[in-house]
């Protein structure tokens, strides 16, 4: 998981949460913790910052322990099930390759939209204009979400335009 972790309004580590975690501990003591946020790059959600150094036990898997493979429900239609019965390796191998296929085409427009919502409402929620940049940014109108986030700190908002419009130039 790739993260952005801001310190006030000024991002200060980019990249694997393990990259950096032990220079996050040599700062000084935070007068509040807000002060210091880490968010989730693909999804824009926020992310805990465990500072004291030690990880804990990943859960074990379920399911066939080589695939870490969890068992859940599907349903179908008939057809559908016609079809994936006679594709080589059954129902979830077929499966499995067709989700795997769907996240290697990348995030829709929407799923970017909603992670920089995501991001804004913890760091710009309570500035100016920050709900008619969100109706802009679903809008999908990037010269309008500009204006509205024009007096935002810099980092903020090219970080919520990163997310909103990744690949676009800037």
């Amino acid at each position: 998981m790739s993260v952005t972790v801001f310190y006030k309004d000024e991002v200060i580590a980019r990249g694997a949460l393990g990259e950096f975690a032990g220079a996050l501990r040599g700062l000084e003591p935070l007068a509040r913790s807000s002060d210091l946020l880490a968010f989730d790059d693909e999804t824009g959600k926020q992310v805990d910052l465990d500072l004291t150094g030690t990880a804990a036990p990943a859960p074990r898997p379920r399911g066939r322990p080589s695939l870490g493979v969890e068992a859940r429900e599907v349903t179908l239609l008939p057809r559908h099930w016609e079809w994936l019965s006679g594709q080589p390796g059954g129902a979830s191998v077929t499966l499995r390759k067709l989700v795997e296929a769907a996240m290697r085409a990348g995030r829709g427009e929407r799923e970017c939209r909603d992670a920089a919502y995501r991001f804004l409402s913890v760091m710009a929620g309570d500035r100016p204009f920050f709900e008619e940049a969100a109706r802009a940014l679903y809008k999908g109108d990037r010269v309008r979400f500009e204006t509205y986030a024009q007096a935002w700190p810099e980092a903020v908002r090219d970080h919520a335009r990163k997310l909103a419009w990744p690949g676009a130039a800037d």
